[in-house]
């Protein structure tokens, strides 16, 4: 059997660990220069006043909803098709997550979807840019406007995505008015574990500080503490390699295109089989995962097996959050309806995918699956 193909793995060069070995011969390993170094590269990236690194996109989430005084009493508009923190981070807010439907193209919140499921208890637009492909900003943005609601993006997936016309093109995480980033081995710049987020407002950027290191302020003691806060610091060691792989962004988001590319070309002309658009109108697309949409009536888990017998991991991206077991029973879930995004979701299949992967191991999975396809009809 050929060495097995990986879903995702990261791309880790002699330079990040020499970064990450560098912060160990110093006694900096926590809270240290590294981290205001990676936040301030973060916010230029960005062009964004501010960002605030945490141990994960999940804890940013969690954050930004504290940041911004959300809590029992408030609705905050979801997708159900994203991993399944956007909705936890909800319910850890005591507030309530109402799922709305994604456009059938871009796999993003549909924003007539959206705009239906505002009540007057509506507190939030938590928009994700799910698979490095930007939503329809400028929308989302009238109708958050339009109903005097905050509006939080969801970038984990999509960092050095764009969207709008040039010259005024604004990259996914500065356009909300606060921005979530992960960076999971998984993803286009990883820290190991970490995230963060973005602020423009100085006073959200500061109570996200606060929250982080337990409640406290800048100006106390270590162990004076103004209010109840969390550990979600980011190590001086996950900053330096946050950094470092920050340096070479454009270089490794041209390996991911080149990637999608060659699949593209792969598996053009495999009957019933979608793949994911390579160009979209008005966007740059930042590329998480390669996801194709098998076709209908072929048996998903019959597809994954035979490719996994061939050594090649695969992944259903994305399992939709009011399905999912622990969320079955939540009244949330019960009060969805979102034919779309369960029609979908049954035909997803995430393709290994990341930077390094060659030709060759490509050309291997177009061919496994293309074999499995034909068996399955």
């Amino acid at each position: 059997m050929p060495s097995r193909i990986e879903l995702s793995s990261p791309d880790i060069t002699e330079a990040d660990i020499a970064a990450v070995t560098a912060v160990l011969r110093t006694p900096h390993l926590s809270l240290g220069p590294e981290l205001t170094a990676f936040e301030a590269d973060l916010a230029r990236y960005h062009a964004m006043p501010d960002a605030v690194a945490v141990s994960s996109g999940t804890a940013g989430l969690h954050l930004a909803l504290l940041t911004l005084g959300v809590g029992e009493g408030d609705e905050v508009i979801v997708p159900s098709f994203t991993f399944v923190a956007v909705a936890n981070a909800v319910l850890q807010v005591r507030a309530t997550p109402v799922f709305a439907e994604i456009d059938p193209v871009t796999l993003n919140l549909d924003p007539a979807s959206v705009e239906r499921a505002v009540t007057p208890r509506t507190r939030v637009l938590l928009v994700v840019h799910t698979f490095g492909v930007m939503a329809d900003i400028d929308a989302l943005q009238q109708i958050a406007r339009r109903h005097h609601l905050v509006l939080i993006e969801d970038a984990c997936e999509a960092i050095g995505s764009e969207f709008g016309d040039p010259p005024n093109m604004r990259k996914a995480g500065a356009c909300g008015d606060l921005a979530v980033f992960g960076f999971y081995p998984n993803k286009q710049l990883t820290t190991g574990e970490g995230g963060a987020v973005l602020a423009r407002d100085p006073a959200h950027a500061a109570r996200l500080r606060s929250l982080r290191n337990q409640g406290r302020q800048p100006e106390t003691g270590w162990l004076d503490h103004a209010e109840v806060g969390y550990n979600y610091r980011l190590s001086d060691m996950a900053c330096a390699l946050g950094r470092s792989q920050l340096h070479r962004i454009g270089e490794m988001l041209a390996l991911r295109t080149a990637a999608a590319e060659r699949y593209d070309a792969l598996l053009q002309g495999i009957p019933g089989l979608e793949l994911p658009p390579l160009t979209l109108p008005r966007r740059v697309i930042s590329w998480f995962v390669y996801v194709v949409r098998l076709p209908e009536k072929v048996d998903r888990d019959r597809v994954q097996a035979a490719l996994t017998r061939h050594g090649i991991a695969t992944g259903r991206y994305f399992a939709p959050i009011h399905l999912q077991p622990a969320w079955l029973k939540h009244p949330s879930a019960r009060a969805a309806a979102l034919p779309l995004t369960e029609s979908i979701a049954r035909r997803t299949l995430a393709l290994p995918f990341f930077n390094r992967i060659t030709a060759a191991q490509q050309s291997q999975v177009a061919a496994a699956l293309h074999n499995a396809l034909r068996q399955d009809q």
